[in-house]
């Protein structure tokens, strides 16, 4: 298979380390706007031949088309932020190649009823679009990271293997992660948390369909295994809840994530100041986006990971019946930064978010998983892709939950 990679940040060079010297991979075009950043990716792999280097813009969609054009490329892996998605799904259409992304193109809350009712959801533009996709016989894969991603592989695992019916499925992440040096430095990217963070969350019932609420509505402890221990986590918006309800058959879906209290606090700042606001404003003779000052002021999360400690757990916890008896599950994924950068010189939440699109693209390469259109990870036989986990060094576990209390 050849790949083109657009965006070398923390999760691009993940990705790369895991999918060097893998047997499907022909080549790998690491494409960034700062080329410089893609040669310093490359000297830590195997191959100068197999991972190119290009300098590319990613909201430029002609250049995408022409640099997969060149380089004879199968597969558009998109690492940017989402806000070019829409760009590069495009290019990659016009390409004639299939495509995979980590996170779906934006929503765009209600214009009246923000927190009652959905205005543009997650992926809205993508499966518009689903039809194109299958008429020119090309498959796009949608929210194949860890969450969402991992987090659908075991929603529709439980499905097949471990209920007869299913009442809630809820994806909770949380971690205990610090990093030295910093009074505030964001894992992940900080224009993407603050997207998902401060847009009404989704909720989906079955009787009900999608609907939205606050940010940060309906707290609830859940207790994180391997040590991490009791957080509190809130309600997010997430792809999760757009795509489950369209595969796996149960009762209501949520996200819901364990920022802590200081997190939530500066995301409210944030908004209340306008530094949120992606829409550019004038400042003296020149015109920028706040949320991109910010992200500027912060440090780069691709450089935090020697200062980091601590672990990292993504999971789908769900309710119902298997053999006529309740059950309630939790499926998940724990990273610990230290092994993650002893390993593989990357930190643990760019890891745990790589290697499922890794999975995947050996999937797709290797024929396992077929298809044509728009789809999720759950369109997919999840069989496969858990056998795969153990191979590419990424335990899961499942634990059994008794009752719990479902609000803080």
């Amino acid at each position: 298979m050849r790949v083109l990679l657009l965006g070398v940040g923390a999760v691009g060079e993940a990705i790369a380390v895991m999918a060097d010297r893998r047997p499907w991979l022909e080549q790998m075009v690491l494409a960034d706007y700062d080329d410089r950043r893609c040669k310093r990716v490359r000297n830590r792999l195997s191959s100068r031949k197999r991972f190119p280097v290009e300098q590319v813009d990613a909201s430029n969609k002609k250049a995408i088309v022409r640099l997969a054009r060149k380089h004879k490329i199968d597969l558009i892996v998109n690492s940017v932020a989402p806000h070019f998605n829409e760009v590069i799904f495009d290019a990659a259409y016009a390409a004639h190649c299939h495509y995979l992304d980590m996170a779906m193109t934006l929503s765009e809350p209600h214009p009246d009823e923000p927190y009652e009712r959905p205005g543009v959801m997650l992926g809205d533009y993508q499966f518009a679009r689903a039809a194109k996709w299958e008429a020119r016989g090309l498959l796009a894969l949608v929210g194949m990271g860890v969450e969402p991603g991992l987090s659908d592989v075991f929603a529709r695992y439980a499905e097949k293997h471990l209920f007869d019916e299913i009442d809630e499925i809820g994806v909770r992440d949380g971690a205990n992660l610090q990093i030295r040096g910093y009074a505030f430095a964001p894992t992940f990217s900080i224009w993407t948390t603050i997207e998902e963070c401060l847009n009404p969350p989704l909720i989906w019932e079955r009787e009900r369909g999608w609907f939205t609420t606050a940010p940060f509505s309906e707290p609830e402890r859940f207790e994180f295994p391997e040590g991490i221990g009791p957080l509190e986590v809130v309600n997010v918006e997430h792809e999760e809840v757009v795509l489950i309800p369209r595969y796996v058959k149960c009762q209501r879906v949520t996200f819901k994530y364990g920022l802590g209290d200081e997190f939530i606090g500066v995301l409210k700042m944030l908004h209340l100041l306008g530094l949120d606001n992606k829409e550019p404003v004038a400042v003296g003779k020149v015109r920028v986006a706040p949320r991109d000052v910010v992200a500027a002021c912060l440090p780069n999360p691709a450089l935090l990971g020697d200062k980091m400690t601590g672990m990292t757990c993504a999971g789908t916890w769900i309710t119902g019946t298997k053999d006529g008896q309740r059950r309630e599950l939790y499926l998940y994924q724990v990273a610990d930064n230290a092994e993650c950068m002893h390993k593989y010189g990357v930190q643990a939440v760019a890891w745990q978010t790589a290697v499922n699109p890794v999975i995947a693209m050996d999937l797709i390469a290797t024929g396992v998983w077929r298809g044509t259109g728009v789809h999720g990870p759950e369109h997919f036989d999840p069989d496969p892709f858990l056998a795969k986990m153990g191979e590419y060094d990424f335990p899961y576990g499942v634990r059994e939950m008794g009752p719990r209390r479902r609000a803080a």
